[in-house]
């Protein structure tokens, strides 16, 4: 079972900048597609980005297309998520998760459903104030 730990969220100023990352133990996730995902407070757990194993691929939903960007560094077990020009309705509670062992061509399908990811973290939470 992998764990996942969120690190690096933190309180900003509109238009600030933040690089959350998201490391990985216990199994090596460079076969796996990986995603990010927040959840406000009263809210669901919502698609943010999503990256294929390899990095090959990426998605974002549309409101953080053009500010946020999905890396990984498989050497380093670790998934990144670069967020710039932060907007108050990113506030929320980040949280990374890995794509459940199955038929990876699904994955391009089912990538901003939370359904598709069998691990997470425990969340890192990012507030940006105006």
């Amino acid at each position: 079972q992998v764990q996942l730990v969120e690190s690096g969220g933190g309180s900003v100023q509109a238009g600030g900048s933040l690089t959350l990352s998201c490391a990985a133990s216990e199994r090596d996730i460079s076969e796996y597609g990986m995603g990010w995902f927040r959840q406000a407070p009263g809210k669901e757990r919502v698609f943010v980005a999503a990256i294929t194993w390899g990095g090959g691929t990426t998605w974002y939903s549309d409101s953080v297309t053009g500010r946020f960007t999905i890396s990984r560094i498989d050497r380093y077990n670790t998934v990144y998520l670069r967020m710039n020009n932060l907007k108050p309705e990113d506030t929320a509670l980040y949280y990374c998760g890995c794509a459940s062992d199955g038929d990876r061509g699904t994955f391009y399908d089912t990538y901003a459903n939370a359904n598709r990811y069998s691990n997470w973290g425990q969340g890192t939470q990012v507030t940006v104030s105006s």
